[in-house]
């Protein structure tokens, strides 16, 4: 079996043609270049008298180096495996966050707490973001599995706490945990895709990852309805603290099979670090930067927390917690800016990166689309629910419109895309219907719009979100080399991720200024049912539609729905500029790396 297996990478790699020898030869140059100091050695093999130069060690590229080495022995029928295994784990951990939009509300409202539900994700979302950084550093110097297996546990540590969780503090840190683990579980197989596919079919395998979502956003609501009719929310999450690791398992059974093929044909030797323990620890330590990501978390989520919580204080923003919050957030964020400047050997943000006008476009663009969704996207469930006395299962099906739509064109920009091969323009077009889209939501919010109107809009939002995530991923590996491409891919997700929460916590301020003013001008003279109805969605529901309460959540609703629209439009006129600093890249014309591709 052994001789069969190595005689099988051995014709794949004598299979080769001269630009892929000379491509790996380009990118082990790289890898060394950037290991020298590590005191790792770097076995190369030859193939055809060329060597290839594939190795092993502590640098910056080892993970690199062993998913190319991995391209090069595996069978077309094993990289189709691949693939089927990420659709599954896509579709699981799809369906569990479909879950946990749906109940999300009835668990902070089980606290009443109801409008700290964009507060805590908020928290989740910058730290998230940042630690996709760190993931992207681990995924490049240990390797892909090593790092889905490292998320695939922060997702499971996440999911047991939020089904433990009693209080709202609890669920914030449990939310923390699962979406660095959820968020990096899915950077990593994005990163994957990116590893072992063309450029011509790059954008078709993503949006093929999405597709689980189709089936999910159906099932999601219908199943989080059971879940709190029958046993109650935490089994929401319980179940799948058993569901993700073992449906990962087969995916990370494939990639550790294949690593080893590579490793018995000699394309990664055994590494040699000459460092001890200690120094191992301090390495990693700078390397990844853990002062950084703790002061560039610290300093967002500081900065953006009191404009959720100052409602909570009797002076609002003048008092002294709200103001030394704010303070404490700006010295973290300026220490960040001085950390990574002048001391960190490792900086956590490639600024370098950022000096190529498609890579800050990109990035940009995700930032400012993220924040307008954010804006309005964050009350939208609890808002069907109030305003148009739908089910939470009808509620989900509307509110998910977006997922299912922006899965349905991405394949349709996806193909579009391999037809005409040119990005800048297919990108613009869509941020038009985009700015349509929200624009329209604007108008349609009030209450006696009919609900027709509003899904409409869903649906132009979708379709065209869906052709720009497609162009912010494509943008960025376009403008990279293949052994660079896991940071910038983490870059895009940072900013993404900051947009998220700087957009949930403008919708937690307005939400948090406006709701109950409105309330108070619609009752007046009801302070103590205002606050209940303010902080209990619940509460709001159990008074039936046309009751003078009922009549006045609408009225808050709508008001603050139309400060959210309004803003998220705005912010969709910078994004223009955004995109027409990308070079038009043409995808038919881009070189595909070497090994067995899709």
């Amino acid at each position: 079996d052994k001789a069969e297996r190595l005689h099988f990478c051995s014709r794949k790699a004598f299979s080769m043609n001269n630009t892929e020898v000379h491509e790996i030869n380009r990118t082990v140059v790289r890898c060394q270049d950037t290991s020298s100091d590590t005191g790792a050695s770097t076995h190369a093999v030859t193939v055809t008298g060329t060597s290839t130069g594939i190795g092993t060690g502590a640098g910056d590229c080892t993970g690199v180096k062993k998913i190319e080495a991995v391209a090069l022995c595996w069978s077309r029928k094993e990289l189709k495996a691949a693939y089927l295994c990420i659709f599954l784990v896509y579709f699981f951990i799809s369906l569990q966050q479909q879950i946990h939009f749906n109940v999300v509300s009835y668990v902070t409202s089980s606290f009443k707490l109801l409008p700290l539900t964009g507060t805590t994700s908020v928290v989740s979302s910058v730290v998230g973001g940042v630690s996709r950084l760190a993931t992207g550093k681990f995924i490049d110097v240990v390797g892909r599995p090593e790092g889905l297996i490292l998320m695939v546990a922060f997702t499971t540590i996440g999911i047991i706490m939020m089904a433990a969780t009693r209080n709202v503090e609890t669920f914030a840190a449990a939310q923390v945990f699962y979406w660095v683990g959820f968020d990096g579980m899915e950077y990593v197989m994005s990163v994957f895709m990116a590893d072992t596919s063309s450029p011509k079919n790059r954008a078709f395998v993503f949006a093929f990852s999405t597709t689980p979502y189709i089936v999910t956003t159906f099932a999601g609501p219908r199943a989080a309805a059971a879940y709190l009719e029958v046993s109650g929310w935490p089994w929401a999450y319980g179940t799948f603290a058993i569901v993700i690791p073992a449906i990962a398992s087969p995916l990370l059974y494939v990639l550790y099979r294949n690593e080893q093929k590579a490793r018995m044909a000699g394309l990664i030797p055994e590494r040699k670090v000459n460092r001890n323990f200690k120094k191992s620890i301090s390495y990693y330590f700078y390397e990844f930067d853990v002062i950084g990501i703790l002061l560039l978390s610290a300093g967002f989520v500081l900065m953006l927390l009191p404009s959720s919580l100052a409602s909570y204080q009797v002076k609002g923003w003048a008092s002294d917690t709200i103001i030394a919050i704010l303070t404490t957030g700006l010295a973290c964020s300026v220490g960040f800016v001085i950390w990574e400047k002048v001391f960190t050997p490792a900086p956590l943000i490639p600024f370098k990166l950022l000096a190529n006008p498609s890579i800050w476009g990109a990035c940009m663009l995700a930032n400012f689309r993220f924040m307008s969704f954010y804006l309005w996207d964050n009350n939208f469930l609890a808002f069907l629910q109030v305003v148009y006395g739908l089910s939470i299962t009808n509620a989900g099906y509307i509110s998910n419109i977006f997922s299912i739509g922006t899965c349905l064109w991405a394949v349709v920009f996806a193909c579009l895309l391999r037809v005409i091969g040119r990005l800048k323009y297919l990108a613009l077009a869509h941020l038009c219907v985009l700015l349509l889209g929200v624009s329209l939501m604007t108008y349609f919010r009030q209450p006696t719009s009919y609900i027709g109107y509003v899904i409409m809009c869903q649906i132009i939002i979708a379709f065209a979100s869906g052709g720009l995530i497609i162009s912010e991923q494509m943008v960025i590996l376009a403008a990279c080399p293949h052994e660079a491409i896991a940071i910038p891919l983490a870059l895009l997700a940072l900013f993404s991720s900051l947009g998220g929460a700087i957009g949930t916590s403008i919708s937690g301020a307005i939400l948090t200024n406006k709701f109950p003013a409105a309330l108070d001008r619609a009752l007046p003279g009801n302070a103590t049912l205002n606050d209940l109805l303010y902080g209990d969605l619940a509460k709001q529901l159990s008074y039936p539609l046309g009751t003078p309460e009922r009549q006045a959540v609408l009225y808050a609703y709508a008001d603050t729905m139309w400060y959210q629209t309004c803003i998220g439009a705005v912010l969709l006129i910078p994004c223009f500029i955004f995109v027409a600093v990308w070079k038009d890249f043409n995808v038919k014309e881009m070189k595909k790396a070497p090994g067995n591709l899709l």
